[in-house]
C-alpha cells in the first residue's frame, strides 16, 4: 500500500477516540456502532478496524481481524466494554479475503456457529488455498515472474524457505457468499452490499445511507492507497476495476468513512476523488517511464528494449515520501512491481502502450 499526501497514517488521530486511530478500546461511531482496532503482526499497518453493529437480536461486526491470541484476547476484552461477548455475535460481514479481515472471522463462526458472509468473487483465491497440494510453487512466484521481477522471486524463496504453506483451518469457506449489489437489513438498519471489486475480485463495502455511513473496507481509506495487483489468482484489470468502483461509491451519497485501516474520514467523495486522481498521476508516470516503440516487435526507439514492471517500478517514488525502490524491503519490492503491472495494464487498455512476452517477463512500450 502507498501512502498518499495527507496526514500519515503513523500519526492519524481518529475523531471518535480523540486518540491515535489505533488506540485500544470499542470507540463509539454513533448509538448502536462501536470501532474496535486489532493488533496486526507486521511492520507496515498496525491495525485493523473491526466495527459491531448492535442491534436487538445480536451483533454483526463488520470485518474480523487476523486469527492471532492477541488480537482474539482484545477483541474479546473490547466486546466486554460495551456489555456483550463472542456469544452475542450472530453474524460477520467481512469485506475482503485478505487474513487480516477474514481469518478471525471463520476461526469464531466455525467454533460458534456464527454465519460468516464474503463475496463471491473471492471463492477463487479459498480454492486456491485449500488445495495447497496441488501446487508446484508459490502461486505469487509466477506473477512477478511475469512482471520481470526475478530477483524477488530469488529473495522470497531464499526468505520463505520450506513453507508449510497456508492453515486450512484459517481459511474455511464462508457459509454466505455475497453475490451483486444488494440490501442487507441489520436489526432497524439497512445496508447496502455495494460490490466493489479491484483490491481484490470480491471486495465489498457497506453503505447506512440513512445513517450516512460507509463501511469501506479497504476500497476506501483514508490516508493510504490500497495495493493493486497483488492477488492469486492474478485478477484481470485490477486498476481498471478498482478505479471504476471507486466510480461507483462516488454516486453514492457522501458518507462518513469507517476504513478498515486508519481514522474516520468526514468525505467519501473526497477520498475517491483524491484516490482516483493518485492514480492518474502513477499512470501518467508509469507512461513516461517506458521507451517509446519504433514499430518492430521486440523493441523500442533506438534499438532499446521494451520495459518490464519491474523495471519501471524502480523509475517510481513509493510512499508518500516517494522513497526510492531500491531502499524498499524485498517483500514491498514485489508488490511494488505487481501494482506497476497493473498500471501498464491498464496503460495497454487505454491504447498508450502495447505489451508482449519477453524472455524477461511481459515488456511494455510506449504507443
Amino acid at each position: 500500500m502507498s501512502h498518499d499526501p495527507g496526514v500519515p497514517t503513523a500519526y492519524a488521530v481518529s475523531p471518535d477516540s480523540g486518540e491515535h486511530w489505533t488506540a485500544e478500546g470499542a470507540w463509539e461511531v454513533e448509538p448502536g456502532i462501536h470501532r474496535i482496532p486489532l493488533p496486526l503482526p507486521m511492520d507496515g499497518l498496525k491495525a485493523i478496524n473491526v466495527y459491531v453493529i448492535e442491534t436487538d437480536s445480536g451483533l454483526t461486526l463488520v470485518d474480523g481481524g487476523w486469527a492471532i491470541p492477541v488480537a482474539r484476547d482484545l477483541l474479546e476484552r473490547c466486546l466486554k466494554e460495551i456489555g456483550a461477548g463472542f456469544a452475542d455475535i450472530d453474524r460477520f460481514l467481512v469485506t475482503h479475503v485478505h487474513r487480516d479481515h477474514f481469518t478471525m472471522a471463520t476461526v469464531l463462526g466455525r467454533e460458534l456457529g456464527i454465519d460468516v458472509a464474503l463475496g463471491e468473487g473471492e471463492r477463487s483465491a479459498l480454492d486456491l488455498l485449500n488445495n495447497v497440494a496441488d501446487l508446484t510453487e508459490n502461486p505469487f512466484h509466477a506473477v512477478l515472474r511475469s512482471a520481470g521481477a526475478h530477483r524477488v522471486v530469488e529473495e522470497w524463496e531464499r526468505i520463505v524457505g520450506e513453507d508449510e504453506g497456508p492453515d486450512s483451518l484459517l481459511w474455511q469457506y464462508p457459509t454466505t457468499w455475497l453475490e451483486g449489489d444488494h440490501q442487507i437489513p441489520v436489526g432497524a438498519r439497512t445496508l447496502d452490499a455495494v460490490h466493489t471489486p479491484g483490491h481484490t475480485p470480491g471486495h465489498y463495502v457497506f453503505a447506512d445511507k440513512a445513517a450516512s455511513l460507509l463501511f469501506a473496507g479497504d476500497h476506501v481509506l483514508p490516508t493510504i492507497t490500497p495495493s493493486i495487483g497483488f492477488t492469486v489468482p492474478p485478477m484481470e484489470q485490477p486498476l481498471m476495476a478498482f478505479m471504476a468502483s471507486l466510480t461507483k461509491v462516488r454516486e453514492l451519497p457522501d458518507l462518513q468513512v469507517l476504513p478498515a485501516h486508519g481514522p474516520v474520514a468526514v468525505s467519501s467523495h473526497a477520498r475517491v476523488d483524491a484516490l482516483l486522481d493518485h492514480h492518474e498521476e502513477r499512470l501518467r508516470d508509469s507512461l513516461a517511464g517506458l521507451p517509446a516503440a519504433d514499430g518492430a516487435a521486440g523493441s523500442a526507439a533506438g534499438g532499446v528494449p521494451p520495459a518490464t514492471s519491474y523495471d519501471v517500478a524502480q523509475t517510481l517514488g513509493w510512499t508518500r515520501h516517494l522513497h526510492d525502490f531500491a531502499t524498499l524491503d524485498i517483500f514491498s519490492q514485489g508488490m511494488a512491481a505487481m501494482e506497476t503491472k497493473a498500471h501498464l495494464d491498464l496503460l495497454v487498455a487505454r491504447g498508450q502502450a502495447t505489451s508482449h512476452d519477453t524472455a524477461d517477463g511481459v515488456g511494455y512500450t510506449r504507443s
